[in-house]
């Protein structure tokens, strides 16, 4: 069962809360421990730092952009080449934020667990 208070958060987006469930499941299986708030416009989970979002962000234009998704962001200290990942930024010199688009639980896979797993270490050690 997620997080009661991100129960609100996908009162506008229903359908991408089983996207989330599976996220937030694997998630714990993934990293230590990390701290949950819900916000208006996003779900950040902290370690010592912020290392992942869950948010409704258009990283696609409107006509490639599925009903029901949800956008998970992380931040690394290089960039990630993939064709799963939508944008990356580099928001300060070696902090490379990276969104990829998710639009069904079977997504939340092995790779993109790898990649939070990777963000949720670099932010522990900043």
């Amino acid at each position: 069962m997620c997080n009661p208070d991100a129960l609100f958060f996908f009162e506008q987006n229903p359908g991408a809360l089983p996207i989330y469930e599976a996220f937030e499941e694997k998630l714990q299986q993934t990293v230590g421990d990390y701290r949950v708030r819900v916000q208006k416009t996003q779900i950040t989970y902290t370690n010592t730092h912020v290392f992942a979002c869950a948010s409704f962000l258009k990283v696609r234009k409107a006509k490639f952009r599925p009903p029901a998704y949800l956008v998970i962001t992380f931040g690394l200290d290089h960039k990630l080449e993939s064709p799963r990942i939508d944008a990356a930024v580099e928001a300060y010199p070696r902090r490379w934020t990276h969104h990829v688009l998710l639009q069904s639980p079977e997504e939340v896979d092995d790779e993109l667990l790898a990649w939070v797993r990777e963000a949720y270490d670099f932010s522990a050690s900043k």
